[in-house]
């Protein structure tokens, strides 16, 4: 039986985009998961991310869905919630590889709702939505790793180019460096990096 495992990154921060990532690993295969010493993103090093986010690329299917700050403001613009926005992304992911079993970590506080809506839109597969879905299944944890580390990968491209203006820190809103950093520009200058329509930034409207 082939399992695919999807999970998000990035959620919650007010900049960078937002990353969903799945993952099949055949039922057989679980062990190599166990060997790699795979568990949920938060638990590793960003060294070890990257090392463990290589070898899951090398070895199994997996696709990533990257939704920019300006997409999900644009989204949000429509009437489009977050967890709309993300249950879209996991559907582009289920559409593109062949799984026979589906676990998501759910990002609605009812997980069956979730399942079903999933469910009306992919039709026979069976899945499971589950919270701590990526700390329960070793395939979600995969799906974790691969797309943290793709976050890592672009906020450092983020601290990069915009090194001069200041630390951008780790993108979280409650983070005083992150808000030290949106206080050099206007509401009207916010960069594209920068999700708009969140509550931290509307603020600088007034």
């Amino acid at each position: 039986m082939k399992i695919l495992g999807i999970d998000e990154a990035g959620r919650g921060p007010v900049l960078g985009p937002l990353i969903i990532a799945g993952i099949v690993v055949p039922e057989e295969k679980t062990s190599i998961l166990e060997r790699m010493g795979i568990k949920d993103s938060k638990k590793l090093t960003p060294t070890r991310r990257k090392v463990l986010s290589h070898k899951l690329q090398r070895t199994f299917e997996y696709e990533i869905v990257e939704i920019r700050a300006k997409d999900i403001d644009n989204l949000r613009a429509k009437g489009i919630n977050l967890n709309e926005i993300e249950k879209i992304a996991m559907i582009k992911i289920i559409d593109k590889l062949d799984a026979d079993y589906i676990i998501v970590d759910s990002v609605d506080v009812k997980p069956k709702r979730f399942e079903e809506e999933i469910k009306k839109i992919t039709g026979d597969i069976k899945i499971k939505a589950e919270h701590k879905a990526d700390d329960n299944y070793l395939q979600v944890a995969a799906a974790s790793i691969i797309a943290k580390y793709k976050r890592d990968e672009i906020v450092e491209k983020i601290k990069r180019e915009y090194r001069k203006i200041g630390d951008v820190g780790s993108g979280y809103p409650s983070d005083p460096k992150t808000k030290k950093f949106l206080e050099n520009f206007t509401y009207d200058e916010m960069p594209d990096i920068i999700r708009k329509s969140w509550k931290t930034v509307e603020k600088l409207k007034k």
